[in-house]
């Protein structure tokens, strides 16, 4: 019959799945409440950027995901796998986990005695990828960056946007599925910030899952499916940037904006 519906057609999609699970998260530092449960989930394909004042615990739940700090309470899941649990690091393999997320640093963490080639190589030897095929997967991904006419640069020879470039190629090199980014752009110059920025739109448009740090929040409004406004440790408010930047409903998050637009 014409127009008729399949059963198959009606069936609702299945959600995306999460590529990170956080819930209840706290984490103190000398008796100070750094984060204070937490709940936030990313989705696979989903680009969520954090922002908010410095010292709010942006940079902490961040490391909590990317397990280098371990939660005082509640959960954090990643690829599906249980991490940790009320203090408790529950994951056997933490090597093979920490493959599955990629971190770019604010100060780029290059090794000074390796060249941009070599830092791209290392991890990838480490975790067991042939030299010849590391080395292919390096060259590929600063290409990729475009910094392959730096690969034999060494990190003092690099500009500081040379430098971060290089750092996402380094992260990119274990495929991983979830990409971190700590205030990447925080320590560039406005050139070097619309190089990065620009390599980090490429990635947006490729699918690539990623949980940003960041204080640009015009490209946090670009790329961004989500945005998560951290105050005090706490998520104060999230939601569609077109909401939580451009129309805010909570009075600290409309504080905390119009505080970033009298600095601009």
């Amino acid at each position: 019959m014409t127009g008729s519906v399949t059963a198959a057609q009606t069936k609702p999609l299945a959600p995306p799945a999460a590529v990170v699970r956080i819930g209840g998260l706290s984490k103190s530092f000398d008796g100070r409440l750094v984060l204070d449960d937490v709940h936030l989930t990313i989705e696979r394909g989903r680009i969520v950027s954090v922002i908010g004042q410095s010292g709010g615990g942006k940079t902490t739940l961040m490391r909590c995901v990317n397990l280098l700090e371990r939660p005082d309470r509640g959960t954090v899941e990643v690829a599906g796998e249980l991490v940790h649990q009320d203090g408790r690091t529950v994951c056997r393999d933490l090597a093979r986990l920490r493959r599955t997320v990629g971190m770019v640093f604010q100060r780029f963490n290059l090794f000074p005695h390796l060249t941009a080639v070599e830092n791209v190589v290392l991890a990838q030897r480490k975790a067991g990828i042939p030299e010849s095929e590391a080395l292919e997967r390096a060259v590929a991904l600063l290409r990729r960056v475009g910094v392959a006419h730096r690969a034999l640069a060494l990190p003092d020879q690099l500009s500081g946007g040379e430098q971060q470039r290089v750092a996402i190629a380094r992260a990119l090199a274990l495929k991983p599925e979830l990409l971190l980014f700590d205030e990447p752009t925080s320590s560039l110059d406005p050139e070097a910030t619309r190089e990065v920025l620009s390599v980090m739109r490429e990635l947006a448009a490729d699918g690539m899952t990623m949980l940003l740090v960041t204080h640009e929040l015009p490209f946090a409004h670009e790329v961004s499916d989500h945005v998560v406004f951290v105050d005090g440790g706490r998520i104060v408010e999230e939601g569609r940037p077109e909401d939580v930047l451009g129309a805010p409903s909570e009075a600290r998050t409309r504080e905390f904006l119009a505080s970033y637009g009298s600095a601009s």
